[in-house]
């Protein structure tokens, strides 16, 4: 099977890199930095050793990963860290949050020329790669030079774990190169040890354990203040949004604008390059809009009239959060599987997602037993819903202050991760 892989993987490597090509259309940085996806990275001085590899995919786990990357930083020192992601928004994300304080690249392919060329000249005493990442090579590599790795804030879901059993004997053999899976839930370590891991345990779900950042609390609160007054009409937000989901946070708006004629939708798409086929739906759809990289340019005298903002920017989810009354978190009514619907959450705001939120099952299982969530089946469902809360500020208070205090109850897995590592 290994062999099977790896052929496979020398096969498609040429059409991955087409396909970085293709992508850097709309976004650049999938055409730079190239050679670090083979592994030719500059080497870690030989004085300063590198404590702590850490993998984000990309903007989520990064996000996540951000609070764990800063205690590492803390014990260990700056420059002693080597942050990988996969993406450019992942790689954009840690150079903004991190910048000199680590060591960043793109990750190698599972190729073993590249993982052999940047573990040479990474040269880490520890592994952590975030969620759910099965790289067959680089796990076997780590094994044969002694280097722990954690599986850390892992999930599995009963798909994913139904996936992985086809393949049993692989995944297997995959999973027991790894030193621990440090799982998000019970059900999730139960998966993994199931599948094969060796050191299977449950420690909570990092992502309750990052802390809203205070300059981006403070922007959005600017922000609605700019754009709707501190007393005025209702904001809500469709964050991290794909394709089928603008179409009915649009049309719900239209509803929600019959009830509160001046209440102002926050659309934030999940992919940049996403952006402006977004736009040209608005233009479209007859309502006033601005984007938010044009908001600044724009004299400061509000916005009258606007009824939708364009979140086309990065890294401000916080701020467009902090701005709103509600938020729908999107990827789930469509079959993405959901997105954090933590964060809302923790910042005291009423949630609403789709069915389809099998990435994030604990958090939904959670928040809907608490009653600070609403799952809807479709868009007509988030349109009534939208409007129903809008009319409550009562019932929006309750459940934004059971989402609060669900999300503190539930912090601890930092901690419990940083002793597993030391």
């Amino acid at each position: 099977m290994r062999a099977l892989y790896l052929l496979l993987l020398y096969l498609v490597t040429p059409l991955v890199l087409l396909r970085l090509l293709w992508r850097s259309r709309q976004l650049r940085g999938y055409r730079e930095r190239l050679g670090e996806r083979f592994g030719l990275v500059t080497p870690a001085p030989r004085d300063a050793e590198i404590a702590v590899w850490v993998h984000a995919v990309s903007v989520g786990e990064t996000m996540a990963a951000l609070p764990l990357i800063r205690r590492l930083v803390e014990r260990h020192g700056e420059r002693r860290v080597w942050v990988t992601t996969t993406t450019p928004t992942g790689s954009e994300r840690v150079r903004a949050e991190l910048g000199d304080k680590v060591i960043h690249t793109y990750a190698p392919y599972d190729l073993p020329g590249s993982v052999g060329r940047f573990l040479d000249r990474a040269r880490p005493r520890q592994v952590v790669i975030l969620e759910t990442e099965l790289w067959p090579t680089l796990f076997r590599a780590l094994r044969r030079r002694n280097i722990p790795l954690t599986i850390a804030n892992a999930r599995l879901s009963p798909r994913s774990f139904n996936g992985y059993s086809r393949v049993a004997g692989f995944t297997h053999d995959v999973l027991s190169d790894t030193t621990r899976v440090a799982a998000q839930s019970q059900a999730d370590a139960q998966r993994f040890a199931a599948l094969g891991a060796p050191n299977a345990t449950c420690i909570g779900n990092l992502k309750f354990d990052i802390d809203p950042p205070a300059p981006q609390i403070q922007a959005g609160q600017a922000l609605r203040a700019r754009l709707v007054g501190a007393q005025g009409p209702p904001v809500w937000i469709a964050a991290s949004t794909h394709e089928g989901e603008e179409a009915a946070a649009i049309e719900a708006h239209r509803r929600v604008r019959m009830r509160h004629p001046d209440a102002l939708l926050l659309l934030v798409p999940r992919h940049p390059q996403r952006f402006d086929e977004v736009v040209r739906r608005l233009e479209h759809s007859g309502l006033a809009f601005e984007r938010r990289t044009r908001l600044d340019r724009a004299a400061d005298d509000g916005a009258p009239g606007l009824a939708v903002l364009l979140g086309d920017s990065l890294g401000e989810m916080w701020m467009y959060l902090s701005a709103s009354d509600v938020a729908f978190v999107g990827g789930s009514l469509v079959p993405v599987g959901g997105h954090n619907v933590l964060e809302p959450a923790a910042l005291g705001l009423p949630v609403l997602f789709g069915p389809h939120m099998h990435n994030f099952i604990a958090a939904r299982d959670l928040l809907l037993g608490c009653a600070s969530a609403v799952q809807v089946g479709d868009g007509e469902a988030l349109a009534r819903s939208i409007v129903e809360l809008l009319d409550d500020p009562a019932r929006r208070a309750r459940m934004g202050e059971a989402g609060r205090v669900a999300v503190m109850s539930n912090r601890g897995a930092l901690e419990k991760l940083l002793a597993l590592l030391d």
